[in-house]
């Protein structure tokens, strides 16, 4: 029996020749269409997938390079799908780039995996009563969310599973570095696209009960007596390169109130601490020399924090980066007081060790908006930089003890009661370089990182949909 029918992206016929052909030769495909690639991912042309599909199972090819199957990989995809009852699945794979093959594996997917650019792979395998299904319930026309949001209406009904076996071999054509590829999501050429995924998204959160309303609680800003308005917090380890630069940026801050700055050095051995003292002269340094036990980012965080000479606010300044101006910590304070809420994230630029701008440039996070942001937050991997704190409110909170999405992870419990201000001035420089803790990654970290960050969504989208549940009981 035949149990597939495929559909593949179309641009023109030696682009297609090699997969076809491939497709063909496979005992399970029934039948093999193309869809013009400009407008793959609509709703348009998933609707057209829909209407044509008449096989058990529809195969979804995303790419538009060449694509092959090892042995009997159809076969144990619908095996896996019979089996588990699944609505899609996916794997594993090969990537194959000048010349040279890489194992690709992907990662599980969860209930908070929103993530438009989560990674599947470049194949699909739905089962088409769940396909027609979704797009049943489609009523947006969208250009470019199409395929997303057939994803999320799948995932209401049925589950998304993980084959984590090495199927196929796919073309990669995208070799940039980790740190090339992360804020993709905001440079100013995808807007167009991310209105788009954050409409579907919401949409999603609505249906499943996880949207939140634009209504916050207030915050008391008097609640405590502080000795200093504001504090500066460097977190570091082993930048002996970078935090002379970061502690002259924060010391020569200009002012109206008291503010210190707070470094907390995590058991550097690279001559970081030796420099971190030669500062200590300013009255305004105050310097946190961690234990041996495991701390990473979020424990540092959480180490200044709680210090009595910490301010009311909490102010981002990572070790590597220096603020772009001498008013940078006043123009976060005066923001607090004007927009009253839990925290406020500024517009950094991206530079290279010179200060020179990178691509893409000034990453302002526009799409952030007050009424829906907290919302588009479950959709995107980051909520900007730098970011600042009401300390009362972190104090209760505190990071996860964490090196990797600490700051994202406080950013979404707050944002859940709290209202988060923007400036859109750039503040905040951000250096890119070789030793930037996210700057080449390999698949696995990358992997592990987004796992992370996924079950971050996870659990506060559960929190989320408990939180609306315990208000409609109210009611």
């Amino acid at each position: 029996m035949k149990r597939i029918d495929c559909f593949l992206p179309y641009v023109d016929d030696p682009q297609v020749a090699v997969t076809l052909g491939n497709l063909k030769a496979q005992p399970e495909i029934a039948s093999v269409r193309l869809l013009e690639a400009a407008t793959f991912t609509s709703t348009l042309s998933i609707k057209k997938i829909a209407s044509l599909a008449e096989a058990p199972f529809v195969l979804i090819y995303t790419k538009t390079t060449d694509l092959r199957f090892g042995a009997f990989s159809l076969e144990r995809l619908i095996s896996v799908a019979e089996d588990t009852s699944a609505a899609m699945v996916y794997s594993d794979h090969f990537k194959e780039a000048g010349g040279e093959r890489i194992f690709a594996p992907v990662i599980d997917y969860q209930f908070g995996s929103l993530r438009d650019d989560f990674d599947f792979g470049s194949v699909l395998l739905y089962r088409t009563s769940a396909l027609k299904e979704a797009v049943s319930r489609m009523d947006v026309d969208y250009e470019y969310a199409g395929l997303y949001d057939l994803r999320l209406k799948v995932s209401q009904k049925g589950s998304l599973v993980h084959v984590n076996e090495y199927l196929y071999y796919e073309i990669e054509t995208d070799n940039r570095k980790s740190g090339e590829k992360q804020f993709d999501y905001v440079n100013p050429r995808n807007r167009a696209v991310q209105i788009e995924m954050e409409k579907a998204c919401t949409r999603h959160l609505k249906d499943i009960g996880g949207y939140l309303e634009p209504e916050f609680k207030e915050v008391e800003f008097s609640r405590e007596d502080f000795e200093y308005e504001a504090s500066v917090v460097i977190p570091c380890k082993n930048r002996v390169r970078t935090i002379g630069d970061a502690l002259k940026s924060a010391l020569g801050q200009k002012t109206s109130f008291p503010y210190n700055v707070i470094v907390v050095d995590d058991n550097s051995t690279d001559g970081t601490v030796e420099v971190i003292k030669s500062f200590l002269d300013d009255p305004k340094l105050v310097y946190i020399a961690q234990d041996k036990t495991y701390h990473a980012i979020g424990g540092n965080w959480n180490a200044a924090l709680h210090h009595p000479k910490c301010g009311r606010y909490a102010i981002q300044l990572d070790s590597d980066d220096v603020y772009s101006g001498e008013d940078t910590v006043q123009k976060f304070v005066d923001a607090f007081h004007e927009m009253k809420c839990a925290m406020v994230i500024g517009t950094y630029r991206i530079t290279d060790f010179n200060m020179q701008t990178l691509p893409p440039g000034i990453i302002d996070h526009r799409e952030w908006t007050p009424d829906n942001g907290r919302n588009n937050a479950l959709r995107i991997n980051g909520l900007g930089a730098p970011r600042a704190f009401y300390v009362p409110l972190l104090r209760e909170i505190n990071f996860p003890v964490t090196k990797y999405g600490e700051d994202y992870a406080v950013g979404l419990r707050v944002s859940r009661e709290y209202s988060i201000g923007r400036i859109y001035d750039v503040v905040y420089n951000c250096r890119r370089w070789e030793d930037n803790s996210d700057a080449a990654l390999d698949i696995e970290k990358v992997n592990a990182n987004n796992l992370y960050k996924d079950k971050l969504r996870t659990w506060e989208l559960q929190a989320r949909i408990l939180l609306n549940e315990k208000k409609q009981k109210k009611s």
